[in-house]
């Protein structure tokens, strides 16, 4: 663990340090390898716990997520260089910095086997993200999407707090490792349903379910992009994580506590997908399609069978991958026609032909069209959605309908259409943007040949 800890925190002097010529060399490839050799995580075992210290370790459902927090800060740092141009050479360091400081907290938090850890370290991510917001952000409006974000999680979270405390006191102990051998007795009483709910509440805020979604589009729309990456690769999965942790310890689940947030996840699905429809802005036509995407994995991860478990799993993974590409390409036409409007980025196809092609590769794994994993983990989720209730399949059906409704409707729009008169000339695509397609891509293809690394279930 400490192998990629202290590497990681060790970039924070390096970006202080580095001389100004080689400061995004330096940090994008020192982040790299941090990448490359957090590889190894994945590798199966028969063990519960892969790596294990006093506080921390890996299984085989917080091993993927955390490769893939390592694997996304390089490609933070790579979308963000054309942005910070004129900038400064203080403010891209401390830009830098920020992003960083994200990653050891988000490390510790996906590993963490003692609940106070990960309460901790759930908050912390916090700050880092409303820094990068209310600075870094575009628009004026980025003080309310900072305030929405702030008064959203903390509000959700305090009550998470005491359910913690009500739990250590039951058990004597908050140690996931202990807490499995040692369950409280659940008896049906409104104690143990609050404190199931307060449980729910904060990480439920944090997927978001639809109804508490509200402060997600608001951050997505105004944080800058290597924001826009951090919250939807990242921050959303924290969310789902928790719910994957904290559901198994309070079995028997009141089954009058899991119905509302089933209804509302599948619900959600099919609302926020019909809103993406009828989006114009394109940033918050991608944040709307992760609500939708993460209700089918809190549904998932609800009815706490193994098959959805899995595939709740490999549908937070496929879609942290697929959202950050997606936010990426809107960000390189944001860059180059400075709106984010859909009707004023129309035609992009025959200017920048390979950018389309990314366009494609990225709206086709949105669509969870097949040979990628998103649709391998959808189809997991809905036969498991449909064994426990019929009725499901109709809400599941018609979400991936209007899915693939509303990708294909960006697709066209952005890419086909009569070029906007108001574009004259325009920047050709350069390698940089390429490379980053490339690393979003590539994972996602080269997963789908051996799923079990990611689908949570041990071998």
């Amino acid at each position: 663990m400490l192998k990629i800890l202290l590497p990681t925190i060790m970039l924070l002097p390096m970006t202080l340090l580095s001389p100004s010529k080689f400061l995004w060399t330096n940090t994008t490839s020192h982040s790299l390898l941090i990448a490359t050799i957090s590889l190894y995580w994945l590798l199966p075992t028969y063990y519960p716990h892969k790596i294990t210290t006093p506080w921390t370790g890996l299984d085989q459902i917080s091993s993927p997520l955390t490769v893939l927090s390592c694997w996304l800060l390089p490609l933070m740092i790579i979308a963000s260089q054309n942005h910070l141009h004129h900038n400064p050479m203080q403010r891209k360091r401390m830009f830098i910095l920020t992003l960083t400081t994200v990653q050891p907290f988000i490390l510790l938090a996906f590993s963490a086997t003692e609940l106070t850890l990960f309460y901790i370290m759930f908050e912390a991510t916090l700050i880092p993200t409303l820094i990068l917001i209310t600075r870094w952000g575009t628009q004026p409006e980025r003080l309310t999407a900072g305030t929405y974000l702030l008064f959203y999680t903390l509000t959700s979270s305090l009550p998470l707090l005491v359910a913690l405390l009500h739990l250590h006191a039951q058990t004597g102990t908050l140690h996931l490792t202990l807490l499995k051998l040692s369950l409280p007795p659940l008896t049906s009483s409104w104690t143990n349903f609050l404190s199931g709910l307060a449980l729910l509440t904060a990480f439920m805020v944090k997927a978001p379910l639809y109804g508490l979604h509200l402060w997600l589009p608001k951050a997505h729309v105004e944080a800058p992009i290597a924001g826009s990456m951090l919250l939807a690769a990242l921050l959303l999965k924290l969310g789902g994580y928790g719910i994957m942790r904290i559901t198994p310890l309070m079995n028997p689940m009141p089954p009058h506590l899991h119905y509302p947030f089933l209804t509302l996840a599948l619900w959600g699905a099919l609302m926020t997908s019909s809103i993406c429809i009828r989006q114009t802005d394109l940033k918050s036509l991608i944040a709307y399609s992760s609500v939708s995407h993460m209700g089918l994995v809190i549904a998932a991860s609800m009815i706490q069978t193994s098959w959805s478990l899995s595939g709740a799993m490999i549908l937070m993974i496929s879609h942290g991958l697929t959202s950050s590409m997606l936010f990426c390409l809107a960000n390189t036409n944001y860059e180059r026609t400075h709106s984010r409007t859909l009707l004023l980025m129309r035609g992009t196809q025959p200017l920048l032909p390979l950018m389309s092609t990314w366009w494609l590769l990225a709206n086709l794994t949105n669509m969870a069209l097949p040979p990628s994993t998103n649709l391998m983990a959808e189809l997991t989720i809905m036969v498991s959605l449909f064994n426990w209730s019929m009725p499901t399949i109709i809400l599941t059906g018609t979400a991936t309908l209007l899915t693939a409704t509303y990708t294909l409707h960006m697709l066209l729009t952005t890419q086909r259409g009569p070029l906007p008169t108001h574009i004259t000339s325009i920047p050709n695509s350069n390698t940089r943007e390429h490379l980053l397609m490339t690393l979003h891509i590539l994972p996602l293809l080269l997963l789908i040949m051996k799923p079990e690394l990611i689908s949570g279930t041990p071998l």
